[in-house]
């Protein structure tokens, strides 16, 4: 058995972050104050009687709590399952019963929440977010692996919850893959942890990185509203901001108002989704920044690829694979694809989850002989740079052609007056479904549906044109800010109108 991540990461405390850990509120933190908190958080779940393979869920925004608690249950050999707070009672509920968890830990006030979730017999620890409670109690719970360090729940594109296991291996491996391959990352950078911890690119990248590797932190609650992160920046001297697209869209509007970014920005990682490669040339307009992107998923820890440098990078793509990763893509046939024929890629390495929670099936359905289906149809050029083309499961078949939304979407980024679009298919009594577009249009900007047909027309082939736009102020998002195409589909099922003709 290897060196345990909070090993690691004590060792980094009492190391390189010994001035500068952590920044909340305005102020640092020294590894000793953090210390303390750890060593609090680890007597009191001792003295409760929280231990080894059991699980402990967190229910709270970014902040020191969330990494403390973290590093005192896995001191004492067991979990923790991070949890949107904004989840409704009834869902949380329903995620307990697959996390059986031994308890839940809340900010203070949430006495709905928290009766809803003792009425279902899961014991509550409500909490300031930067100091913990003396006394606690919990529940026993059937016991797991002591080498589980964290439980995401995830929602995927089907809409169907999963738990994933996330290893001390699996986390220790992705950490330092990212960090030696990312050229442009060095030692006395300062990371942005604004994303949500419940997501695992905020819990593992924005989050336990900068701890494992020894660099400090900057905590913000949440990115929202968009000018208090930019205030955070600046003030704590932010180098290093881990982004989804949708928090790149914000903080360039952010900055096109005149906000000051801070000249201590050098560097956005970019994942989630897919960049729309216009936000990099805005970057560099109003930022004077620009912006690797790069491609993961909840069960590969999460990183799988990412552009290694400035230098290096190709806009519109993820990046070459993370070394230390086995790769196959397959095409619908299951066989090998060629370099630039796309197909669904499969991964196998040691970022790779264990499988699911307590969930044998679910396992069985996306490992096969130790390789993991992506479910992500990609395309690798000659020189090992994949592109993202979409979820197999979001593809749209027009005519009986493949149509991947993001490409689409692309395209339509590309017109001056757009901000943002989603595309999704709707039903079409010849071609079975078309694109449609939902666009947000940029400040003071105009266009017409005809008019971004038009745009569409000259840039994409016939089936892949969307037949209707629908401008819209906002998109339904994902708690980590990546655009739900699946709640578009679902709202536009619900209008019952008719199929396009």
């Amino acid at each position: 058995m290897g060196t345990r991540l909070e090993e690691r990461i004590l060792e980094r405390l009492n190391g390189e972050l010994r001035e500068k850990t952590l920044w909340w509120e305005g102020q640092w933190w020294d590894s000793g104050r953090f210390l303390n908190l750890v060593d609090t958080c680890e007597q009191v779940l001792a003295n409760a009687g929280f231990g080894e393979g059991q699980r402990l869920v967190l229910l709270l925004p970014n902040c020191p709590l969330v990494l403390a608690l973290s590093l005192a249950a896995w001191r004492l050999r067991g979990a923790v399952a991070p949890l949107n707070l904004q989840t409704g009672p009834t869902a949380l509920v329903e995620n307990m019963e697959v996390l059986d968890p031994w308890g839940i830990v809340l900010p203070e006030g949430m006495d709905g929440l928290r009766e809803a979730l003792s009425g279902a017999g899961y014991p509550t620890v409500p909490s300031a977010l930067d100091a913990f409670v003396s006394n606690v109690s919990g529940r026993e719970g059937e016991k797991d692996s002591p080498e589980t360090a964290v439980i995401f729940s995830t929602s995927g594109t089907t809409g169907t919850p999963k738990a994933v296991v996330i290893t001390h291996d699996n986390l220790i491996d992705n950490t330092s893959k990212v960090f030696d391959f990312v050229e442009e990352l060095r030692k006395d950078d300062i990371f942005l942890n604004v994303l949500p911890n419940f997501h695992t690119l905020g819990y593992s990248v924005s989050g336990i990185l900068p701890l494992a590797l020894g660099l400090p932190q900057v905590l913000v609650p949440g990115f929202m509203p968009p000018q208090k992160t930019v205030e955070a920046i600046c003030e704590a001297g932010v180098t290093v901001m881990v982004a989804v697209p949708t928090m790149v869209a914000l903080t360039l509007a952010t900055a096109a108002k005149g906000a000051e970014i801070g000249s201590s920005l050098r560097l956005i990682i970019c994942g989630g989704d897919r960049l729309n490669p216009q936000f990099d040339q805005r970057a560099r307009e109003t930022m004077n920044l620009s912006i690797l992107e790069g491609y993961g998923l909840t069960e590969c820890s999460p990183v799988v690829a990412v552009n290694p440098s400035l230098a290096k990078r190709k806009l519109g793509t993820v990046g070459p694979v993370l070394p230390g990763y086995e790769f196959r893509i397959l095409n619908r046939e299951g066989k090998e694809a060629e370099k630039g024929q796309e197909g669904v890629l499969w991964v196998k390495g040691p970022s790779v989850t264990p499988g699911y929670f307590r969930n044998p099936e679910k396992t069985a359905e996306r490992f096969r002989e130790g390789w993991f289906n992506t479910g992500d149809i990609v395309r690798m050029d000659q020189e090992g740079y994949l592109t993202i083309l979409e979820r197999d499961t979001d593809i749209l078949i027009v005519g009986g052609f493949n149509v991947y939304p993001q490409e689409v979407e692309r395209v339509l980024q590309e017109h001056p007056a757009v901000h943002l679009a989603a595309v999704i298919g709707v039903p079409h009594p010849v071609s079975g479904e078309i694109p449609k577009a939902f666009v947000i249009l940029r400040e003071n900007a105009a266009a017409t549906q005809k008019e971004l047909v038009q745009f569409c027309k000259e840039r994409l082939a016939h089936y892949k044109v969307p037949r209707k736009v629908e401008f819209v102020q906002s998109f339904p998002l994902s708690p980590a800010g990546k655009i739900l195409r699946r709640k578009l589909r679902e709202e536009e099922k619900a209008k019952g109108s008719a199929p396009v003709s």
